[in-house]
């Protein structure tokens, strides 16, 4: 039980790091071997066509990224629920089923909705719980 409250609190500082637009914040999450897996549209969950535009974790790339894309965009809402947390019999690593619903606007009126449910899986380090893939999750925004 208590290395699911560790998951959930990652969880809950990866939601306060898209509310606040706080890149350290967000940066902290991520193990060195991070990579995003995305499909190519909110409804489209077939992974045959998903991508990975971004590539492994890389700071100072990451916080380029993040830091144009909170210069750029408000966020209009946040809403994530925590569907399922399961743990490795070890308790060394973690897959979370978060449903999301994420909505941004420039103020050129530009949208960017990020929906649907989305998977992510962490592993427990020496510097404590990281994740290092999420497959879900709509945001080719990023890299258009």
């Amino acid at each position: 039980m208590q290395f699911e409250i560790e998951v959930q609190e990652i969880i809950d500082r990866e939601t306060t790091a898209w509310t606040q637009k706080s890149t350290d914040l967000l940066l902290s999450i991520f193990h060195p071997n991070m990579v995003w897996v995305w499909p190519l549209d909110n409804k489209n969950y077939d992974p045959i066509t998903w991508i990975t535009p971004q590539g492994k974790f890389e700071y100072n790339k990451y916080l380029k990224i993040y830091s144009d894309w909170f210069a750029k965009f408000e966020l209009i809402k946040n809403e994530r629920i925590v569907k399922k947390i399961t743990m490795t019999k070890e308790n060394d690593g973690a897959f979370a089923i978060v449903d999301i619903d994420t909505l941004w606007r420039s103020k050129s009126g530009e949208e960017s909705h990020w929906l649907g449910r989305t998977g992510k899986t962490y592993v427990k380090t020496i510097n404590g719980w990281k994740m290092i893939n999420q497959v879900g999750g709509f945001a080719n925004e990023l890299f258009n």
